[in-house]
């Protein structure tokens, strides 16, 4: 049985895609506008590059003339991807050594990078991950970075259910969500007594090639392709808003490029059950699985029903 890459199976689910949050964003041209500073194209250090999200937000730089400074830990990783020899890769864990450039000067940051996921219930993110990242990002901004793309999460909003716009109050209900809220607090502190341009773009649920093993769709790709009878899963009946990475990945560098600093989500604005995003896969897979709903509880540090606002 052939199976089709996620990216196709989910076409349609997510094919129209909105940026919520603060508007006046997109491409500019020959110079992008970070705030209220005006910098040439020139270099942008990339955290966590070889990571899911990560790898196609390098791409998309590459393809619009940056020189990225790609940051990660796994070399013979980075060098499968086909930007490894348009970049500068420096392989580095920024939780035990700082980045050292020649020169900080019109350099910017994009950091996706963060351990530990999905287990967002350990005590590792706040314990270890919250002051590691931001120890890191204030030393670049120490050594003259001036400006800072940091991606946060649809968590930091805690157990809301319905539309959540950008500018709803944080009420995280898992480690890592609160660690997430707390860096970006941090920060806000930071920039007091800092001159750097900061935005933070909350991510939802993103799907594509790459994503993690423990995703339901990885795990429903594993079932079908051993030719389980049954997959197991929750009730199903769980409203997550969903969109492709490769829309994510374009989206993070419209709001780079974009003049306006403050809080974003990337999401669809169209959520769908989680059962209907399987039942579809197994259709575009032609598979004759059947579903065990109910099998898994619903999970506790989610909300029933929420997704980005339109």
């Amino acid at each position: 049985m052939k199976l089709l890459p996620i990216s196709q199976v989910l076409n349609g689910l997510a094919n129209e895609f909105v940026l919520h949050g603060n508007r006046g964003c997109g491409l500019s041209g020959k110079q992008f506008v970070f705030g209220d500073k005006k910098m040439e194209k020139t270099s942008v250090i990339v955290t966590g590059a070889t990571g899911f999200v990560g790898r196609y937000v390098v791409r998309c730089l590459v393809d619009r003339g940056y020189n990225v400074i790609a940051i990660g830990r796994n070399l013979k990783k980075a060098k499968s991807f086909d930007w490894f020899e348009s970049v500068k890769f420096i392989c580095l864990d920024y939780h035990q050594q700082n980045l050292e450039l020649d020169s900080y000067q019109k350099t910017s940051l994009v950091h996706l990078g963060w351990d530990g996921l999905p287990n967002y219930k350990s005590l590792f993110h706040f314990e270890e991950n919250l002051p590691k990242n931001y120890e890191f990002i204030k030393d670049l901004i120490s050594k003259g970075v001036e400006a800072a793309l940091i991606v946060g999460t649809c968590f930091e909003y805690g157990m809301v259910n319905g539309e959540i716009s950008s500018d709803h109050p944080t009420s995280p209900s898992n480690s890592y969500a609160f660690a997430k809220d707390c860096l970006r607090k941090q920060l806000e502190f930071l920039k007091q007594q800092s001159d750097f341009s900061m935005k933070w773009a909350r991510l939802f649920y993103v799907y594509g090639e790459g994503q993690s093993e423990r995703s339901i769709l990885s795990m429903l790709g594993k079932a079908i392709a051993d030719g389980d009878e049954y997959f197991n899963m929750s009730g199903g009946e769980q409203l997550r808003d969903y969109l492709p990475v490769e829309k994510v990945a374009q989206k993070l560098v419209e709001i780079y490029e974009c003049d306006i600093e403050g809080n974003f989500n990337i999401c669809s604005g169209e959520p769908v059950s989680m059962r209907r995003l399987v039942e579809k896969h197994i259709r575009n897979c032609g598979s004759s699985i059947k579903l065990n709903l109910g099998f898994y509880p619903y999970v506790d540090y989610e909300p029933m029903a929420f997704g980005g606002k339109k």
